[in-house]
């Protein structure tokens, strides 16, 4: 049994699925991050699956043979929150969501409400921070 990924890149429009975000300070906010990700990751912006922003891409293969693509970063402006994507499993994440501003964190995301809650500054070093962590994780895609 072949395992199907959900959360492939898509020639979707970025800017058309922002349109589409219901809540007016929710689009203001993903309009914003879409400049911070643009600008700090260095990145063209690309949908993947059907609500997911992402910037680069790495190939990663897991111990048990499960492998497949996946953004370096990314974010996503859902209804509840706004979820962002870094890599998990590096130290320095820990350390710097210490000082990111509020938010929760789940295994792979961290979720905001708003812009104004959070350090752009920490985000951004979390952007940089997980594009060097996967590049020197899975150096074969870089």
């Amino acid at each position: 049994m072949t395992y199907e990924l959900k959360t492939k890149e898509t020639d979707r429009s970025v800017i058309e699925f922002i349109e589409g975000v219901d809540h007016p300070k929710k689009r203001e906010d993903a309009y914003k991050l879409l400049d911070i990700f643009t600008e700090t990751s260095g990145y063209e912006a690309k949908m993947w699956g059907p609500s997911i922003i992402g910037f680069g891409r790495y190939h990663y293969k897991y111990p048990t043979g499960h492998e497949g693509d996946a953004p370096l970063v990314g974010f996503s402006p859902r209804k509840a929150k706004i979820s962002l994507y870094f890599a998990t499993g590096d130290t320095e994440r820990k350390q710097l969501l210490e000082k990111f501003g509020k938010h929760t964190s789940g295994k792979a995301c961290v979720y905001i409400n708003k812009l104004d809650d959070i350090d752009v500054d920490v985000m951004k070093e979390l952007i940089h921070q997980s594009i060097i962590f996967l590049q020197n994780m899975y150096p074969e895609n870089s």
